[in-house]
């Protein structure tokens, strides 16, 4: 199997956003739906799923379910408080990947203060799950953590692939660094951009992290990072680490169970942000997860 190695620019990946043009281009829904037990529904149709874009019903042109190929990027924080956990994840890799259908694919992205890929996207689950004992040891990428600009980095590397189906990332961290001049709006514009999930696995701590105390009063230059908002707003979900061979492997199998919902994107009265809202028709006690909107240009 060929190693690519890649770095790529943070500062132009997050001036990114998506265009949708009216009658042209589709919005890409990639929903969850979840029970009260907190288990995936796979086994809903077309006709259970309303979808909102401003508050008005859309017609849904495309459904598709599990089956349908998806692209998972996998975004590995390599900083030195991770090194334990990620070797018992990459341990764990073989049995996780297994869960992947032929059609899909998985790269690997590792990240500290800068990112780079790995691994490009290959259907070689096995090889990469050998790769892995070694490259979760990397320390190359730089002193530091830098979450959001991985994010970004890694959006910009899915969103350059075909369009097959399904896009998720799943980022392994421990949810601790301040970002430098990229805020989660950037994040979040870079991942609809791509029509990528954000999954996330934290290490450690679980929870949204305390604002900053700066001196001399805050600093929006700095903003801490929050892989659970991301995750929320882009439609995916954030699970503890506890036993992370245990839980790469439910997260795999989560973000396999999902449906892949489109429709036309209607003329936007102007520029900007748009919200969806993602709904079940008649099934009680089900919660759906999905992004929360798109940006539309005139």
């Amino acid at each position: 199997m060929k190693r690519a190695v890649f770095f790529l620019a943070f500062a132009a990946s997050a001036q990114e956003a998506p265009t949708f043009r009216s009658g042209v281009t589709l919005v890409r829904v990639d929903a969850q739906v979840v029970g009260r037990n907190g288990r995936t529904i796979d086994n809903l149709t077309a006709d259970d799923f309303a979808v909102f874009d401003e508050g008005k019903q859309q017609t849904i042109v495309h459904f598709g379910r599990e089956s349908e190929p998806l692209d998972l990027l996998l975004l590995l924080d390599v900083s030195g408080s991770m090194s334990r956990s990620l070797q018992l994840l990459a341990a764990a890799a073989r049995g996780a990947l297994k869960q992947l259908y032929p059609s899909d694919r998985v790269s690997v992205m590792l990240f500290a203060r800068r990112a780079e890929v790995r691994e490009d996207f290959t259907s070689d689950f096995t090889g990469v799950a050998e790769w892995m004992r070694d490259a979760v040891l990397d320390k190359s990428l730089g002193a530091g953590t830098a979450i959001n600009q991985a994010i970004v980095t890694a959006a910009a590397h899915i969103g350059k692939q075909p369009v097959r189906g399904r896009r998720a990332i799943l980022i392994v961290t421990d949810n601790q660094s301040l970002n430098y001049q990229v805020t989660d709006e950037d994040a979040l514009r870079a991942l609809y951009g791509a029509d990528a999930v954000l999954n996330a696995i934290v290490i450690g701590p679980f929870g949204h992290p305390a604002p900053p105390v700066h001196p001399r009063g805050p600093n929006p230059d700095f903003t801490p990072s929050d892989v659970l908002k991301l995750a929320q707003q882009t439609g995916g979900e954030a699970l503890a680490g506890g036993k992370i061979g245990e839980t790469f492997f439910q997260m795999v199998e989560r973000i396999r169970a999902r449906y892949n919902i489109q429709y036309v994107a209607p003329a936007p009265d102007a520029a900007g942000f748009r919200r969806i809202s993602v709904e079940l028709k008649a099934q009680k006690g089900l919660t759906v997860r999905a992004r929360a909107g798109y940006y539309a240009t005139r």
